[in-house]
């Protein structure tokens, strides 16, 4: 029986996982990722890092986030030190967040006890505008 062919075996696909490992903890497009290649003087075509992202994601190294029906897809780095949670979506600059604190814990855990359903916190999104679009916003009305 042949091996199980990984990602990461051609130049492409090291490169593109050195690029999740380099900014792990950060969600990343696939335009985010070909600009970092290309800024580090590597750059990869678009269709190749579509591919090897896809591969990423199927062998579980990246975790695919779909935000909403506009935005594209943005992946972000399964290390050992990554753990699930909810994500804020600003609705001004459209910048992705992590949402880890016991509050919002808590709700999870009383949705799945008091309602019998368990949230998919990959999926879950809160929606409105991140404390520094709110900073520009004042510093635009104050004028």
């Amino acid at each position: 029986m042949a091996e199980k062919t990984t990602t990461y075996r051609t130049k492409q696909g090291r490169l593109i996982l050195d690029c999740f490992i380099k900014n792990k903890g950060r969600h990343m497009t696939i335009d985010d990722i070909c600009s970092y290649l290309k800024e580090n003087g590597t750059p990869v075509g678009t269709t190749t890092v579509y591919r090897q992202v896809q591969k990423l994601s199927d062998e579980g190294i990246v975790t695919k986030y779909s935000v909403d029906q506009e935005s594209g897809a943005c992946y972000q780095y399964s290390g050992e030190d990554c753990k699930m949670h909810f994500h804020l979506k600003c609705v001004k600059c459209s910048e992705l967040f992590h949402a880890s604190c016991n509050y919002i814990d808590s709700i999870e855990s009383h949705i799945f006890e008091h309602h019998g359903f368990q949230v998919d916190n990959s999926k879950t999104v809160f929606y409105g505008v991140c404390q520094s679009c709110l900073r520009k916003d004042k510093k635009l009305s104050v004028k």
